[in-house]
């Protein structure tokens, strides 16, 4: 099977779930964030804002890998 860990995959199934409700949340404020810098570029903070929308957006996939990997066998 190699690398294959489905019990990381289920362990880690609900979580991700509720990263992936934050990742929507996420997206929302990186359209608002962006749009917002677009009007007014000298905001250094709005970009910092998408920034970390963005992070957000990828926890799902980041929360997986982590179970997946904590799983030994």
């Amino acid at each position: 099977m190699g690398d294959c860990k489905p019990l990381g995959f289920l362990i880690g199934l609900p979580f991700a779930l509720v990263a992936l409700v934050l990742s929507l949340v996420g997206a929302v404020v990186w359209v608002i964030g962006t749009v917002l810098s677009c009007l007014c570029p000298c905001c250094i903070c709005f970009a910092g804002l998408a920034n970390f929308a963005v992070s957000l957006v990828k926890l799902p996939i980041k929360v997986m890998k982590w179970f997946i990997d904590l799983i030994p066998c």
